[in-house]
């Protein structure tokens, strides 16, 4: 090669790296739990092209309602059915993880399909954003407090006791937990999120040690919260004055997402739904708009009733908010020796680090403290 072509060669830019797939003697079958979430949908997709088998979990009522929220699985389930291999490949059952008789079934028709499964994606998430008070407020907020459990935690607990017999049998597994930073970072105004999030990783990490001699791995996998919190259903409580940002201090949640949530709802060029009350308002009255404030997304997460939505993610967003959690989880999944956690991205690791330096130096503290006061018996006996 002359100078000029080695020169024109190394001013190109670099060819993008594209997933690390560890090495098998047979193509890995993944359980997806929630497979209608956009990372699970864009995991199905890769890993469907590099030769594995894929079962996606999909909520039926879910499926049934939410027109929007399924369209990009719809596309998918359509470009699976015009593709031979990937039909082949792809099954979908109807999975509601809070109630163990479907996870049973979930994995019996699994293992009926492609005769195993190889690795289980637990990724069963909602945000819930409000404080401790504004969750204490009525029987509506504790339900959707204890809610906040019943989806975050027990959900895919019963998915891991419903795919461990499988896996025993076969004395071959690998469990991936979706989780957050937030499972080490407490969140002001998600307490109960982060909260159900230490839940499963406390869980997870002890089951390991349970599961190990049977060769069945766990691996927690921890994308920055904004990453699960957006591609997940958000639910709000209402606020409380003393909680409102012009008298309380406290960089809450709410104020954060409701920002993130309008600068969506503006790429999409969606319209806001107009109020109750300009709704019926007279035909001869002026326009609503120009009378009423329709509220935004990110108003809805301040309203004065439990308010659910699913945040709008166009590709131009979605694609590269999910992509290097996309190809952390391909890496990962049913390698010989997958680590035992993962934090994906620089920032991620970043601020975790400063959590663990503030617990030691915290830990450094409480040992001299603890030296201070410590009295032996000589010295008791002396006094």
């Amino acid at each position: 090669m002359t100078t000029s072509s080695a020169a024109a060669a190394s001013s190109k830019p670099p060819r993008p790296r594209s997933p690390h797939f560890p090495p098998h003697n047979a193509p890995r079958v993944w359980l997806l739990v929630h497979g209608t979430s956009p990372i699970n949908i864009a995991l199905a997709r890769k890993v469907i092209e590099y030769g594995d088998y894929v079962v996606a979990g999909v909520l039926p009522v879910e499926y049934e309602r939410d027109e929007e929220r399924m369209s990009e699985f719809k596309e998918f389930l359509e470009e699976a059915k015009r593709t031979e291999r990937w039909r082949e490949r792809l099954r979908v059952v109807g999975l509601d993880a809070r109630v163990m008789g479907q996870c049973q079934a979930a994995v019996a028709e699994a293992v009926e399909a492609f005769g195993r499964i190889d690795v289980l994606l637990g990724s069963t998430s909602e945000a819930v954003v409000g404080t401790i008070e504004e969750l204490a407020q009525s029987a509506r907020t504790q339900a959707v407090a204890r809610d906040q459990f019943e989806i975050n935690f027990f959900a895919n607990v019963n998915i891991i006791k419903a795919v461990l017999p499988s896996m025993r049998e076969k004395k071959n597994g690998h469990i991936i937990m979706l989780t957050a930073i937030t499972s080490h970072l407490g969140t002001p105004g998600l307490g109960l999120y982060c909260s159900s999030q230490w839940a499963i990783e406390g869980y997870c990490d002890s089951i390991a040690y349970e599961i190990a001699p049977f060769n069945i791995k766990v691996t927690i996998v921890q994308p920055n919260f904004e990453i699960t919190v957006l591609t997940n259903r958000i639910t709000s409580v209402p606020p409380m004055p003393e909680y409102s940002p012009d008298v309380n201090p406290a960089p809450l949640s709410r104020e954060l997402l409701s920002g993130i949530l309008d600068r969506l709802e503006g790429s999409k060029g969606a319209v806001a739904t107009p109020t109750e009350d300009s709704t019926a308002m007279a035909d001869d009255a002026p326009s609503p708009a120009s009378t009423v404030h329709n509220p935004t997304l990110g108003d809805q997460l301040s309203t004065e009733n439990v308010t659910s939505l699913y945040p709008p993610l166009v590709p131009s967003f979605k694609d590269p908010l999910i992509a290097e959690t996309v190809h952390a989880l391909t890496a990962i999944g049913g390698h010989d020796n997958p680590p035992a956690r993962h934090i994906v991205g620089l920032e991620g690791v970043m601020a975790v680090k400063e959590k663990l330096k503030t617990v030691s130096e915290e830990l450094e503290d409480f040992i001299e403290v603890s030296n201070a006061v410590d009295i032996t018996k000589d010295e008791e006996t002396l006094g």
